[in-house]
């Protein structure tokens, strides 16, 4: 079985994070496992958590009224979960829920603000990255727009 430590520093995320603050990390990280079909959070709620997939599949949805849920992007191994932690005021935007058995490492969002509060370069860091996420999530968004509107039910 693979270590906390190594789950964290293995994780493309965090690909060439300056090594001394992985100690940190660690004391704001705990694994968790999720089963099939097994909320994660939902849209609305204190987003208490960051969550980065090493196992399994997610599902990140919108509701949309007379439809329901609407998958915005399926994730999976190597990827980070959530952003809405990350900015005031701090609730969810999306709901998640596990596709399949799903294990994540999950990081305190409150000891993450406030080490990124406290060391600068961290927080810069920390932020570029999830920016990187929220990139790529209004990426996948677009793509399913456009798909959706170019579709002759659409």
């Amino acid at each position: 079985m693979q270590t906390l430590d190594h789950l964290i520093r293995s994780h493309p995320f965090w690909r060439g994070l300056d090594s001394r603050h992985f100690h940190l990390l660690n004391e704001y990280a705990a694994l968790v496992k999720f089963g099939a079909n097994e909320p994660i959070f939902h849209a609305g709620i204190e987003a208490e958590f960051f969550y980065l997939i090493y196992a399994g599949r997610v599902s990140l949805e919108t509701f949309v009224p007379g439809q329901g849920a609407v998958t915005i992007e399926t994730l999976a191994s190597g990827q980070a979960l959530g952003w809405s932690w990350l900015f005031s005021p701090y609730r969810w935007h999306f709901s998640a829920h596990s596709i399949e058995l799903t294990e994540a490492v999950a990081f305190s969002a409150h000891g993450l603000r406030n080490y990124a509060e406290k060391n600068h370069d961290f927080g810069y860091e920390l932020t570029r990255r999830v920016s990187e996420v929220i990139l790529q999530r209004l990426q996948a968004t677009r793509l399913n727009l456009v798909e959706f509107y170019a579709s002759p039910t659409g």
